[in-house]
């Protein structure tokens, strides 16, 4: 076989596997249409695919308008994984930012070509600087670095394909340039690059495919475990937090507080359940503003909600439960229902050892405590056994 045409094939390897990841990428969109960053990393592995076919396949055959309708593709290739890349996590270099450095580049390879050829300038040039925007977007995502498993290998690998182009560059190309075509072909540089484009452009690849089915993912889990009226944590999510919070701070003292809307059934019967709704959200937006940080709050039932304190013995349990009592009493729902005043009742559980269900259970019967004496007050009480939820 034509030793040209098995290296033509060899080196339209990578190439082809970023059409196969564009082709992934934009099936996934189409599955999941808000995820736009998506479309724009289908463009970008085409478009560097398109730009490398063009090298490998001398299209166009002059070498001017090669050098130049590959350096566009290339450029913004990179520009539209960089820009997929910050949309995901919200971010964005800027529509101006995106025009004018695609300017630059191009306008240098046009200059280093047609006024001063420099084949060394051009390749400098395009490594050095598509690696510079790489390590930009490394640092606006730098936040990631400690986020959750997929993100961190997101931001790791976009560190380390942004740094590769420059000990590659200067390695394996020095600062002699080429004496033909052919030599530049069958260059060092040429093979490593090819061979870092199917290595570690797949490997950035995975890491954004990765991530993207990591969002799906904690969407997924959102939808189960987020209570849709009220936006806060439903009964089987605050279960989860607790049992999350428990492993991370490793308590044996925890206090759990239970919230119950006094003579919620009348505002129903006199409103409608409309109103009852509205009344449901604005007791949740109380609870989470009075909340601490670290608080879980949650609607574990009808007009009853929940709050997880860690590493809260009884008297601060008590403390915070009153708190929030107070914040429903002096909050105003004339908004929402023509009765300025809505008041709840609670009841608290405080465990140095057992299980959730006996806190859940303790708690619950100090609320009914408080219900059945006047409502609009605290109840409090111990119980054992609490490790773990």
């Amino acid at each position: 076989m034509d030793p040209a045409i098995v290296r033509i094939t060899l080196s339209l390897i990578g190439p082809g596997i970023l059409v196969v990841f564009g082709i992934a990428f934009a099936s996934a969109w189409l599955i999941d249409r808000k995820r736009n960053y998506l479309l724009l990393l289908a463009g970008a592995c085409m478009l560097f695919a398109m730009g490398a076919a063009s090298q490998i396949l001398h299209c166009p055959v002059d070498i001017g308008l090669n050098a130049m309708v590959s350096g566009a593709l290339y450029t913004t290739a990179v520009l539209m994984a960089v820009e997929g890349v910050l949309l995901r996590s919200e971010r964005s270099l800027g529509l101006g930012a995106n025009i004018a450095i695609f300017v630059v580049f191009w306008g240098l390879l046009w200059y280093f070509f047609y006024v001063d050829r420099n084949l060394i300038a051009r390749i400098y040039i395009q490594n050095f600087g598509y690696g510079i925007i790489l390590l930009v977007a490394a640092y606006r995502l730098s936040g990631l670095a400690g986020g959750r498993l997929g993100d961190r290998i997101l931001f790791w690998s976009l560190l380390a394909f942004g740094l590769h182009f420059f000990p590659r560059t200067i390695l394996t190309i020095g600062f002699s340039e080429p004496i033909d075509p052919a030599v530049f072909e069958n260059s060092v540089f040429w093979q490593a690059l090819q061979l870092s484009l199917a290595v570690l452009g797949s490997g950035f690849a995975l890491a954004i495919l990765a991530a993207s089915v990591a969002d799906v993912i904690d969407d997924l889990r959102h939808e189960r475990d987020i209570d849709h009226l009220t936006g806060i944590l439903n009964r089987r999510g605050f279960e989860d937090a607790i049992a999350t919070a428990v492993r991370r701070s490793g308590s044996v003292t925890a206090s759990l507080i239970l919230c119950d809307i006094d003579h919620f059934k009348s505002i129903n019967d006199a409103h409608g359940h409309e109103v009852g709704d509205r009344v449901l959200q604005e007791i949740a937006k109380v609870l989470l503003r009075t909340k601490r940080k670290r608080d879980v709050v949650g609607r574990v039932g009808g007009e009853e909600f929940a709050i997880f304190l860690s590493d809260t013995d009884g008297t601060e349990a008590y403390e915070c439960a009153e708190r929030f009592r107070t914040a429903i009493s002096e909050a105003n729902f004339s908004h929402v229902v023509d009765r300025a005043r809505i008041t709840a009742s609670f009841g608290i559980a405080t465990a140095t050892g057992g299980r959730w269900k006996h806190l859940y259970k303790s708690a619950d019967n100090r609320l009914y405590e408080a219900k059945g004496s006047g409502r609009n007050r605290t109840v409090a009480s111990s119980v054992s056994n609490f490790v773990s939820v």
